[in-house]
């Protein structure tokens, strides 16, 4: 595998950091800037609509340059987002830096998903998208409980200098990386045939699973903390509570890049069934602190396989977009990511925390019934 997917998921790492990080910092980030849980929520929401927003729209400014020129910059102005996040001194001047700071990461995320369908060959799609993504579930295993930890010890605002320090390294990796620099200019754009791209049937069944089955998991990570603190969980167990789901996370997607393109549709199919059974258990066992961590374990670990899987085949059919499909697999991961937190925030502020884990099992449980749809591939 070209020594460039190693490094883009390097890149990525740091920048999943910043988003999954976010879940330990619900309870001290409300309390700093005197909001409720449900609204400091929103800012998981409004990175994921900047993400879906930027993933169009800078994949198409992006392709006017090289792939690492529109990277390095990219990246750049993600650093530049969290310095502006670390000094914010209220919760609205947070929200736009998390937007700015989305639009930079979702353009990046495209660029690099269709930069990888250039390089590998297509029966290798599945494996390298899959590396690709295990950076950002590296980023839950230790992104997460570590900026939780961080928080805790230093403060909220800690967390967002240790994502400055963590994207340089990933910068010096880019530009000195030789098959990025290689990397030919991206092919002139047809808008109109890649939009249409979109609207085939295969491609668009893909982006419809990938948006419910990423919002049930991006649902109940948001607030798994919080489950965990209703349900008895200490403080200082709460970054271990956002490792155990990270671990699973990486479990899922690992397995994903070893097995899934073998087996196609039934992946998919038995994954979003399963994925149904698990939250609903995890709902019912949301008082009890041994089932929210073995739910957490197993909960991360299927949802990260199904939705690994769909982002996967979205890029491999979307071949008729060689700017676009990547961002079309981005636009569909954080799709779900913005529902996923704003319908689990309305229920758990209606029923508490079981209500979180049963609005991800009624997703997942749509995403089952609509997977005998998806053909072969």
């Amino acid at each position: 595998m070209p020594l460039l997917i190693p490094v883009l998921a390097l890149a990525i790492f740091a920048q999943g950091t910043s988003e999954f990080m976010l879940a330990g910092l619900l309870l001290p980030l409300s309390f700093d800037l005197g909001v409720e849980p449900s609204v400091a929520a929103l800012l998981t929401s409004a990175f994921a609509v900047g993400m879906v927003v930027g993933a169009p729209v800078m994949a198409l400014f992006g392709s006017r340059w090289r792939p690492r020129r529109a990277l390095v910059l990219l990246l750049l102005l993600f650093i530049a987002a969290h310095v502006v996040g670390a000094l914010a001194s209220s919760f609205w001047l947070l929200l736009l830096s998390r937007v700015l700071a989305a639009l930079a990461n979702a353009g990046f995320l495209a660029i690099a998903l269709a930069t990888v369908r250039g390089i590998v060959a297509p029966e290798r799609v599945t494996r390298a998208v899959a590396v690709l993504l295990a950076g950002t579930t590296l980023a839950t295993i230790v992104g997460g409980p570590a900026g939780a930890a961080l928080a805790n010890a230093f403060g909220w605002r800690s967390t967002f200098w240790a994502v400055v320090l963590l994207c340089l390294p990933a910068v010096i990796a880019l530009l000195l990386d030789r098959t990025l620099g290689a990397t030919p200019h991206p092919p002139k754009i047809r808008l109109r045939t890649e939009v249409a791209e979109l609207r085939r049937p295969p491609v668009l069944l893909a982006v419809v699973l990938a948006v419910l089955v990423n919002a049930a998991t991006f649902g109940a990570f948001t607030f798994l903390a919080v489950i965990g603190a209703d349900a008895g969980v200490e403080d200082a167990w709460i970054p271990l509570l956002l490792a155990v789901f990270g671990i699973g996370a990486f479990l899922g997607v690992a397995a994903t890049g070893r097995w899934a393109a073998r087996v196609g549709r039934a992946w998919v199919s038995v994954g979003a069934a399963a994925g149904t059974v698990v939250w609903v258990l995890c709902a019912l066992g949301a008082g009890s602190v041994p089932a929210v961590f073995l739910g957490a374990m197993v909960g991360g670990m299927v949802s990260f396989a199904v939705g690994a899987a769909l982002i996967a085949r979205i890029v491999g059919e979307a071949t008729g977009a060689p700017v676009l499909g990547g961002a079309y697999a981005t636009a569909a991961l954080n799709l779900g990511a913005v529902a996923g937190p704003a319908v689990a925030g309305v229920a758990y502020s209606s029923v508490g925390a079981p209500g979180v884990l049963f609005v991800s099992a009624i997703l997942t449980a749509a995403a089952a019934l609509l997977t005998p749809l998806l053909r072969g591939r």
